[in-house]
């Protein structure tokens, strides 16, 4: 479908499980080259046992360290010579926290696991797409940086940064061959949401009821807009925020 990806290169960051495990599937299929990096080894052991790609690279690696971000780049670097795709996909939930139940310490692992992992990610892969003239980055929001309610405060807080610095990367090197596009996921059936499903799915049930097309989507259709949003037939969308939720935000 998307026969330019073949001569590409992407980095999928929370790629063991959830929306990154199916972007890793998808891009493969597509005939990219890929870098998988997430803190779960065995996840990602896994992965590779299942797909055994020669296209496929594995990084066991905590994304909000630099030394993991600089592993990363040099090996896709060092291996298909050039960078064209991030996917910005590494994030965790803060549990529906206020302020008052949220210390500061979870305040700054939220922020360093979705927002400066991101931030870090850009600008050690930044300086490599400018010499080339040529790059995307397809970051990982959520419909929690679009409206309140979708989390907590510090979960919240990092959705609405990464849309917004999404949106001025866009803009700060558009006219340099760089797009820099959102995703906004509603309600995906991902681990990340696994306790939501769990004693009979009650909490998932409601939730279903909730959205406007009264159910949950699957991974693999948050990963085909991430895959269009990649290439170039998306080539003139720029600093967009794309909600996949069922409607949810339009309530």
């Amino acid at each position: 479908m998307y026969g330019e990806l073949q001569n590409q290169s992407v980095i999928i960051t929370g790629a063991a499980s959830g929306i990154g495990l199916a972007q890793v599937e998808i891009f493969l299929r597509e005939g990219a080259s890929v870098v998988a990096v997430d803190v779960d080894g065995i996840g990602l052991k896994e992965l590779e046992k299942r797909l055994s790609s020669k296209l496929l690279i594995t990084i066991i690696g905590d994304v909000t360290t630099n030394e993991t971000i600089k592993k990363v780049v040099t090996t896709c670097l060092m291996h298909f010579g050039k960078i064209d795709i991030v996917c910005n996909t590494a994030g965790i939930l803060d549990e529906y926290r206020n302020v008052e139940n949220t210390s500061l310490e979870l305040w700054k692992h939220i922020m360093d696991t979705n927002l400066t992992s991101q931030f870090m990610m850009l600008k050690e892969v930044l300086p490599e797409m400018l010499e080339n003239k040529h790059g995307v980055f397809v970051n990982m929001a959520s419909i929690a940086g679009l409206v309140a309610g979708g989390g907590g405060i510090a979960y919240t807080s990092s959705k609405h940064a990464i849309i917004g610095m999404t949106k001025q990367l866009d803009l700060d090197y558009a006219s340099q061959g760089i797009r820099a596009n959102c995703i906004a996921p509603g309600a995906i059936e991902t681990p990340m949401n696994a306790a939501d499903f769990a004693d009979g799915g009650e909490i998932a049930n409601l939730v279903a009821e909730q959205t406007p097309a009264r159910r949950w989507a699957k991974p693999s259709e948050v990963a085909e807009l991430a895959l269009f949003l990649a290439s170039e037939k998306a080539d003139y969308i720029h600093g967009a925020v794309v909600p996949i939720d069922g409607g949810w935000i339009e309530k």
